[in-house]
């Protein structure tokens, strides 16, 4: 029985907090022999400038006098909490990911896997993924709260979703919460698999996990600079240059403190300060935002940074951002929108959202390369076997 003030049922064991050797050891004993195993990771993005995963949730099918099957559980799992903040030393379980032998099942995989190569340098080497296999039987509501709702009747604590994962101890509602999001994975997998292999959609589901387990960390695209905020839609063109020396103010003082920059400033704050153009300590602290704290701790600063943005040019606007369609010559483009109409169709058809059949990045592939063969279509990354032979024909008559 569940209800909001109980996110998981009372006859589902805690999990074990992973916070030293001999605790790492006794998990990584236990996983050795698992065929599959059930992973999350947490970080702390709103509490620091640099944000790393601060834990590691991992479940296993339970074995032994704890696989007994209820009906509240029905595919027992014992469930792990590696605690990465506490404890360094874990690269064997990355080589345990790595082993193909070892399904390892996410859900909404793209972040996670990401992150365990950024922080750590895991490879996972056989992936699946629920959120996409929902994403593929054109279910609805595919976050991982709703469908532990619609399967399990379990209600995630929305207040978790803000907490600080870094901070130490965790608390007995982020551990529960934690557990919550690999517990049930196994089960949700289960049902699904029988799903995909009834509406034939199990090859291409293994073509969409493949493409995962191939994902690397990058950096983002587009630099970080004060041009993406709104406000500088909002300033005038001579004031900028202001905006732009209390934004790289912010954002050294929001590195050097470890913090996100909006916990130093807010966006909205920069914007005010730019438009009155506060010379006193009094004068800020009537700016909405920009509290008692915030003047005793950065009011001098921030008189200085003003004063010296005073005396800034305007800054050089950034280029136009063009989308890469915009790219396209007249020939390309008419192709183009004739394999995006095809995919709404097809997508429609199956009821699934359109990038489940091709992505857009796929689609301008074709369009500028104009394959003529299913061996030359499938030399585009993002073409599997089965999305060739399935939909090749249809395709390569639009491309040519």
């Amino acid at each position: 029985m569940t209800n909001k003030n109980r996110s998981i049922p009372s006859n589902i064991p805690a999990p074990h907090l992973v916070q030293s050797a001999g605790e790492f050891a006794e998990m990584m004993a236990y996983l050795r022999d698992q065929p599959l195993i059930a992973v999350d990771t947490e970080s702390d993005s709103l509490y620091r400038y640099h944000p790393r995963v601060c834990l590691i949730q991992i479940s296993a099918l339970a074995t032994g006098p704890d696989a007994r099957p209820t009906a509240a559980d029905p595919i027992p799992t014992v469930d792990y909490l590696l605690d990465p903040v506490k404890f360094h030393r874990f690269q064997s379980l990355g080589e345990l990911f790595a082993n193909p032998a070892v399904e390892v099942l996410f859900h909404a995989a793209e972040n996670d896997v990401r992150l365990l190569d950024r922080d750590f340098n895991f490879r996972c080497a056989n992936v699946y993924d629920t959120q996409l296999a929902a994403r593929i039987l054109g279910r609805n509501g595919v976050g991982l709260a709703a469908m532990l709702q619609a399967e399990f009747g379990v209600i995630s604590d929305k207040s978790m979703q803000r907490t600080d994962w870094g901070r130490r101890p965790l608390t007995p509602q982020q551990m529960t919460y934690a557990q919550l999001d690999t517990h049930y994975l196994p089960v949700l997998r289960q049902r699904q698999m029988v799903k995909l292999k009834e509406a034939d959609r199990w090859e291409e589901a293994q073509e969409g996990f493949a493409a995962l387990a191939e994902l690397r960390y990058e950096e983002p695209a587009q630099e970080r600079t004060f041009w993406r905020m709104k406000e500088t839609r909002e300033i005038a063109e001579e004031d900028l240059g202001l905006l732009e020396e209390l934004w790289n103010w912010r954002e050294i003082t929001a590195e050097e403190m470890d913090r996100p920059p909006f916990k130093v400033l807010g966006d909205t704050v920069l914007g005010e300060l730019t438009k009155r153009k506060p010379t006193t300590l009094t004068e800020l602290s009537n700016i909405r935002g920009f509290g008692d704290r915030q003047v005793k701790r950065f009011g001098r600063d921030v008189l200085e940074a003003v004063q010296h943005g005073l005396e800034q040019p305007v800054p050089a606007f950034p280029e136009p951002t063009v989308r890469p369609e915009q790219l396209l010559s007249k020939p390309e483009r008419k192709r183009y929108d004739a394999l995006r109409q095809w995919r709404t169709d097809i997508a429609n058809g199956r009821g699934v959202d359109p990038d489940i059949v091709l992505n857009n990045s796929t689609l301008l592939l074709v369009a500028t390369q104009c394959p003529t063969t299913l061996e030359e279509l499938q030399q585009i990354a993002a073409i599997g076997p089965w999305k060739a032979s399935t939909y090749g024909p249809a395709v390569l008559a639009l491309a040519s």
